[in-house]
Parts: structure tokens; sequence; C-alpha cells
């Protein structure tokens, strides 16, 4: 995996290296930001609990001049060479370790502070000044191709570059090549002994004297790997944060990917929309280098057109990159990628035309067998053609599985370390109540349970998630008939993509950290006497249709929608620059922006609406309205009729809802 955040434009990044980091939610993450502690080679003081407040500011007082640093003793780890090749090479400084939140400190205090995108080499070069030992140090030279010892005479600040000279005799390991003395010299000649700070690594000394020379090297190392973009400082508008609008969201992002927060396939899609971006960018470049300001011809006029084009395919490459960073934007709008190319294989209908009944038990009683064949198995097999399997986990019955088969699950608790994939019509269904039949993923993974299948159909189960990226239960395509289960979540709820069909009837959807629903473009959705509680939304509906989709079609009947952290029903729709939102009154007008929407009453309300509004940027807006005591449902109802993607909605009842029972997000 290697995100440059989707991370770096030609520069890969290397994830395994890194350590294990827990990331709380957008709000909470911007909530902490402010919190943490100075960068040091102890993690645990980077994580005290809230009760240590003061003497996280009395860190904090203690760090506020980063040239005032201990030097009794080196505070980093050491980096021991393995492997073969020449094993003389000195030992460098263990730095690429670092937690997120150490980085986060060094690059918003130390390096960057509010710099625009224009002074990012500016700030970079005095940050260094202040840090970097100016002379007379080790480092190695590393490259692709070999690693040499140098000594290091002289910084060139403003160039990011370091005045070198060999060690003699000379101490190199090599891959794949032979380099002697001469070559070597005649290669630093070439640059003119001026190699890029980046390519160094400090040798490992114990004094302490070169500790935070070998940091500032990683923090320059990681930034140009990881964070910075050949067309940052190209954005015709510069009068912004950068470390706010770039540096931190794709730090962020780096740390979300690197913990597996991020699904396998908005990974590949970032991955290569960075590398689209930047041939673009490179194209652009050299189109726009040969072009002459003056010139009439023809040929310039046709390179003019070129370059609009290629300026335009830019401007859409970063957008949809931009999404893609920033942590609230990628959680409302998503991704569409390939739903098919996550499906697996359909089997269609046995050759043999006999259908299966799948009975999944790691044991059972008599009692349970007769009830079992009394009320299932006898009407199922009633024609000759059928056949009866056991299983003891429910994973490899619906893998062997093929179209019109049969899953009947008996009381248990069943353990399972992979996906569910169902690409055939088949019924699952428990026998007895949820909560006596349950399955329960113990392993990460992109999602839990997966559908494509044509006819499918699920009930009477309940389903615990634990760490599935995208979610508890996944309709990539095709039609998902799910009555009487228990959807117990843990990180986000169900998902129905484009041209997928949901139809949810009588279930109980709590837990999740994202939206319970999430509605897609194209997708058919009915919910119907479900309870949808204590998740951040309670339904998110993606209406962004392009020309390529339609809007989605919901039918919402007799749903119980309450407690969850933000709102009951949220529509996603892009900004047209007309937003409309239903007034607390009739006679308050419609707000057209956040600035002017209908302010809420509570300071907790306040300070979240101006969490998110400061995070995203400012082109996109909530236009939101909080229902108030008996009109809860009335005027959630009326707000949802307003969208021409509800079919029907009816009987709904929406309770204590953090943020209201309907809003709108504009993008």
């Amino acid at each position: 995996m290697e995100p440059v955040n989707t991370m770096s434009d030609a520069l890969g990044a290397d994830f395994s290296s890194f350590v294990h980091v827990d990331l709380d939610d957008v709000e909470n993450n911007n909530n902490d930001s402010g919190d943490v502690h100075c960068v040091s080679a102890s993690t645990q003081a980077l994580f005290q609990n809230d009760e240590d407040g003061e003497d996280e500011r009395d860190t904090d007082d203690s760090c506020t001049d980063n040239s005032n640093v201990e030097k009794s003793g080196t505070t980093l780890q050491r980096r021991e060479r393995h492997g073969g090749g020449t094993l003389s090479l000195p030992d460098t400084f263990q730095t690429s370790h670092l937690l997120f939140y150490e980085r986060f400190k060094a690059y918003q205090d130390y390096m960057l502070g509010d710099c625009k995108p224009s002074e990012v080499k500016v700030f970079t070069a005095d940050y260094l000044e202040k840090v970097v030992e100016p002379c007379d140090w080790l480092a190695l030279w590393s490259t692709d191709v070999f690693d040499v010892l140098l000594e290091v005479h002289d910084v060139v600040l403003k160039d990011l570059k370091a005045c070198v000279k060999l060690v003699l005799p000379m101490q190199c390991d090599t891959r794949g090549c032979e380099l002697s003395e001469e070559a070597m010299n005649s290669l630093l000649e070439a640059t003119q002994h001026k190699i890029p700070l980046q390519e160094l690594h400090v040798v490992y000394e114990e004094s302490g004297d070169f500790d935070q020379t070998a940091l500032a090297l990683e923090h320059l190392r990681f930034f140009y790997k990881h964070i910075w973009r050949q067309w940052d400082e190209e954005d015709e508008d510069d009068d912004f944060d950068y470390f706010v609008r770039c540096v931190e969201p794709r730090l962020r992002l780096y740390y979300d990917i690197l913990e597996d927060r991020v699904p396998a396939g908005l990974v590949a899609e970032y991955q290569s929309l960075l590398e689209k971006c930047s041939q673009c960018f490179q194209q652009f470049s050299v189109l726009r280098s040969v072009l002459s300001p003056d010139s009439d011809s023809e040929l310039d006029s046709v390179s003019m057109v070129e370059g609009l084009k290629l300026y335009d395919e830019l401007e859409k490459f970063k957008r949809k990159l931009h999404i893609i960073e920033n942590p609230l934007l990628r959680y409302v709008l998503g991704y569409k990628g390939n739903p098919r190319q996550h499906c697996v294989e359909s089997r269609g209908p046995r050759a043999s035309g006999v259908k299966v009944i799948h009975v999944v038990t790691a044991s059972c009683s008599t009692v349970q067998l007769q009830s079992l064949l009394t009320a299932r198995l006898l009407p199922l097999c009633s024609c000759g053609d059928t056949e009866i399997q056991f299983h003891r986990e429910p994973v490899s019955a619906v893998d062997s599985c093929h179209q019109g088969d049969v899953v009947i699950v008996l009381p248990g608790i069943y353990n399972v370390n992979s996906s569910i994939f169902i690409p055939d019509s088949i019924t699952v269904e428990g026998f007895g109540f949820p909560d006596d039949v349950v399955i329960e993923k113990t392993n990460k993974g992109d999602s839990f349970v997966e559908s494509s299948g044509a006819d499918v159909r699920l009930s009477n189960i309940k389903f615990i998630q634990h760490d599935a990226i995208e979610g508890i239960l996944c309709v990539r395509q095709g039609s998902l008939n799910m009555e009487n289960c228990v959807l117990q979540c843990e990180t986000t709820g169900v998902t129905v993509r484009t041209s997928a069909h949901l139809n949810m009837n009588m279930c109980d959807l709590y837990g999740s950290k994202g939206a319970g629903v999430e509605i897609y473009p194209g997708s058919v959705c009915s919910l119907i006497s479900n309870g949808i509680h204590h998740c951040k939304d309670g339904i998110l509906i993606k209406d962004f249709a392009d020309e390529l989709d339609v809007m989605p079609t919901i039918t919402m009947e007799n749903n119980v929608i309450h407690n969850n952290e933000g709102y009951g029903v949220i529509v996603v729709k892009p900004n047209t620059g007309v937003q409309h939102s239903i007034p607390r009154n009739r006679n308050e007008a419609s707000p057209t922006s956040s600035s002017s929407a209908a302010q809420p009453k509570s300071k907790e309300n306040n300070s979240t609406d101006g969490d998110i509004a400061s995070f995203s940027g400012r082109r996109w807006q909530f236009s939101r309205q909080l229902s108030r005591n008996k009109e809860t449902c009335s005027r959630a109802v009326q707000d949802l009729m307003d969208h021409q993607i509800f079919i029907s909605i009816q009987g709904n009842q929406f309770r204590r809802n953090g943020m209201g029972d309907f809003g709108t997000f504009f993008y």
C-alpha cells in the first residue's frame, strides 16, 4: 500500500514500518489536536487522560521554544543495519516510527505554522536553520542503488541541501552494481557536492547532540514524500492556511490508511488519482513552458486550447483528491468505485438441478432437530430433487451455495474471521429469534456481509460487527430483502450502492460511528418498521447524481429514528448556488448558506457547527433545521417530502437526534 491520501506524486509510501495509532472521528480529532504534547520519544506522554490537562499545559509551555532541548543524552533509538552487503556502515537514528501527533505537532508548531503554499520553502528553511547542526556531522546518503557514508561540512538551507564530502576510506553498500571511490567522487562532483537533505540519514550518536537534526530531516523527508504536491503552490487562491487545508487532512489520511481505516477500493482510487493528477500536471507544465504569451500563431492558439483542457482536467483531479483527503467529505460523499470489482462471481444453478438446504449448527438436541424437521425441512424438501448438508459455521455454508439454495442457521453464537459474500439468489435464515442466532465478525476487513445476488433474503439473524471498514452490510448490486434482523455496528452500518435494491423490514440497527444506512444515487431503498438509533447519523442519502446517475428512490414508513449523534436523516447535495431549507417557522426566510442558517439554541450544537465549518472549508455549507417539541415528527416529514427522492414517507417517528431530525449537506 503506497498512498502518498490518497499520497505522493511520483513518490511512494512505505507504511509497514509504522506503529499502531488509534484515531478518533473527525470532531474528536479536531478537538484534540491542540492538546497534544511536544515531539517526544515517549509515546505515553502523548496520550494522557483529560484529567492530566494541567500537566499537558505545563509540558506544552516547556516546548514553545524548539531550540531549548535538553541534550544530556539521546532519546532516539538506534536503527541497526541488517542484511547483505558491507556491514561496516554505521547505524543511524530510528525516526520513522513517529506517531500522528508527533508529526502533527512538529508541522503545526515548528515547521509550517500558518504559512501559505508559496511560503512553505521559506518557513521550512527557517525551521531547519534553528535545529539542524550547520556542519561536522556524519550521514548516510541513501538512494535506491547505494548507501554511502558522507561528512556534512555546510548546509545550504535555501536550497534544502547539504555540502558534503566523501569519508575516506570509502564505506559504501551497493545494490546490484559496483561503485569505486573514483566513481563516487565523480558522482559527487556532478552534484557539486550538494545533496538534498531529505536523502541524508544522520549517523547514530549517543550524546544527544544530533537528535534534533535527525528528527528535522525525518520531518522534511516525510513532508516531501507524503504531504507536499507539485501543484500545491500553483493554486491561484494562495491566501489560505496551508497546514489547515492540506497538511492536516493528508496526514490524517496517511495514518487512516496505515491503520486500515480506509476501504481498499478507496485507497486504490486515491493512488490512481494521484498518478493521473501528477501526469496531467507534468503535461500542463511542459505545455505552459513552451507557450509564448505574445504570439498570435495558429500553433500557439491550438496549444492554448489544449492547455485549457489540461487545466480543467487537473482541477477535476484535485477536487476528487480533496474529497478523499478531507475526513468529513470522505464520510459524507464516500466513493463510487467499481462495484463489480468487489463482487464474487455468481455460481448460478447446479448443473444437476438439485437444490441444497444447508443447516448450520455445531450441535443440536433431538428436540431442536425434530422441530427443524417439522417446521422447515419437510416443507422445503417436498420435491425429490433436494439435498440436506450440515455445516459447523455460516461462511462455509454460504460459500457452498448455488442459486436457489437455503441456509438455515440454528441458535448459537458463530464467530467468523472472514467476510460473507453472497453472489447468488439464496435465502439465509435463523431458526429462532435474532438474539439467539448470532453471527459475529472478530477481525478486520473491508466489510462483514456483501450481497450482490439478484434476489437475496436474510431473516432472523443478529450480526455483530468489529472493525469492518466499509460497514456491517453492503448491497453492491442486485436485491436484498432483510427482515427481523439485528445489526450491531461498531464502525459503519448498511450501505446501498448505485443500482442496488434494499428492502429492510422490522430490523434494529445501532452503534454505527458513521451513518446507520448510507444510500447512493441510483439505488432503490425501502425502509419499513425499523429502529435506527445511537449512530453518528441515522440515514445518509447521497443525492449527488451526475449525468451517469439517477437520484435514489426511497420509501420510509413507520420507522423509529432516535438518539443519533447528528441528524435523523441527512441528504448530501451538490452546491448549485441556491440552497433551500424549511425554516423553523413559516415566517422565517430559507437560509442559503451556513452563515444565515437557522442557529441552534444550545452551546453544544454551536460548537459542533463551528468545528465542522472550520474543518471543511468554505466551498460547502450545512443547511439544517431543528425540530421543536410537538412539531418533531411533522416538521421532519415535511422537510423530507420536499425532496423528490422519496416516493412514500409516512408514520415515521424522530426523537432526540442531536443536531435535528433532518439536515441537508451542500458540498
